[in-house]
């Protein structure tokens, strides 16, 4: 109790502004990224909701884990760190680890870039190493030198603030779909220009304007006659709108033509082809979105738009997380992604004889991925393939040799007195 006492009380809570970690006066500002310096639009939301939330959904789903590795970079163990409790856990008091990295990646792929930043940690940041004790996703608003102004969620008055950290402070992480995404001339963007002159050319088809030409039974070249004809025509207006049902009436010697026909400029069939090559471009085939990928498809997915976004977000906490020091000693953050939950029972099952026969894995830790609980066998986490390596008692006696018995010959007289064997 005593050492969560004093952890609290040298807690150190960035939004607070006290002791904060120092920042070099800028010699520059800019509210974009220097890295991607474009034109920051509005996106269609309608449009990107769907797809960035998939994306956020399947790379929530993989753990993040702070581990040590090895002096080749293989995990060798797991790190017990108030980080990886963050990563694992609770991010915050708020959010869940999951609803942390999926607010990360919502926030990356609608703004292009996002920053972890730690709000609590176990001493202030001036003073070197610490521990990260609660961290947010913010928004970044202005760019200098070396800091970042990020606007994040402020726990103790329940607003929005904006403060000012090192770039080593927080962990940003930018979008690798960006081209694709976050691009002023990217397929997003002219998918939302196209569905923008869609719903307008929708908007005039269904209006109340009824697109109507009267033929009146004489010619209108005086000035008289035109004005006689704004005066039909207003009280033609005024039938229509005054009544009921909206029904008028006109002289049997007036022609009524309509011009209200179907829009045929090609807009649908422009945003067709745009929304399919956009879901192309991310890896997003529509199996995937109804649930109905193959295994193939689904690890081509994983592979070319999970893993790279997964991946930006671990090193950018790398980064900014570990000191060099921590670094040289193994401290990593990792992506456990689980390739199991792809594949069908038939093919789950080859893979684990394989895995297990192999001495790759053990029994318990296949029956952890499958859910069950370990088992108290003693060969139930050893490394050996089960079918060779079997004890002495487990293995059957041989057969003891039978006795070669030589063949007797058999001796026969022929008639002539004379002996064959």
């Amino acid at each position: 109790m005593s050492s969560f006492m004093d952890r609290a009380i040298r807690a150190f809570n960035v939004l607070r502004g006290n002791e904060g970690p120092s920042v070099s006066s800028p010699d520059q500002v800019t509210s974009i990224s220097p890295f991607n310096n474009r034109f920051r639009y509005e996106t269609g939301k309608s449009v990107l909701a769907p797809i960035k939330t998939r994306l956020a959904i399947d790379a929530s789903n993989i753990p993040i884990k702070h581990v040590l590795v090895d002096e080749y970079g293989n995990f060798k163990d797991l790190r017990e760190s108030e980080l990886n409790d963050r990563l694992t856990l609770m991010a915050n008091v708020d959010q869940t680890r999951k609803a942390f990295i999926q607010d990360a990646v919502m926030t990356m792929l609608d703004e292009g870039v996002c920053a972890m930043v730690p709000i609590e940690v176990s001493s202030s940041p001036n003073r070197g190493t610490f521990d990260i004790l609660s961290m947010r996703v913010g928004t970044i608003v202005e760019w200098f030198n070396h800091s970042v102004t990020v606007e994040v969620y402020n726990e103790l008055t329940g607003n929005r603030k904006q403060i000012t950290v090192p770039k080593s402070f927080a962990a940003i992480s930018y979008n690798p779909l960006y081209p694709v995404m976050n691009e002023a001339n990217s397929t997003l963007r002219r998918l939302v220009d196209k569905l923008a002159l869609l719903d307008s050319a929708d908007g005039q088809l269904y209006s109340r304007t009824l697109d109507l030409i009267i033929q009146l039974p004489y010619v209108l070249k005086t000035d008289k006659r035109k004005e006689e004809a704004a005066r039909r025509l207003e009280a033609l207006e005024e039938q229509l709108y005054d009544r009921k049902y909206g029904i008028g009436y006109i002289d049997p010697t007036e022609k009524v033509t309509q011009l209200n026909r179907p829009v045929t400029n090609g807009l649908s069939e422009t945003v067709n082809d745009l929304t399919e090559s956009l879901h192309n471009q991310l890896g997003l085939t529509p199996t995937i979105f109804s649930g109905t990928a193959s295994p193939e498809e689904m690890i081509h997915y994983n592979n070319r738009t999970v893993l790279p976004i997964v991946q930006a977000l671990i090193e950018s906490m790398n980064g900014a997380f570990f000191s060099r020091t921590a670094i040289r000693q193994g401290s990593r953050v990792l992506a456990f992604p689980n390739l199991f939950k792809m594949a069908p029972l038939t093919e789950f099952s080859e893979a684990a004889d394989k895995l297990t026969r192999n001495a790759i894995m053990s029994s318990n830790e296949i029956r952890a991925i499958v859910g069950l609980k370990p088992s108290n066998e003693p060969d139930a986490d050893a490394l050996r393939n089960k079918n060779l390596n079997q004890s002495d008692n487990q293995m059957g006696e041989e057969d003891p040799k039978t006795e070669e018995v030589e063949p007797k010959n058999e001796i026969k007289q022929y008639s002539n007195g004379k002996v064959r064997s």
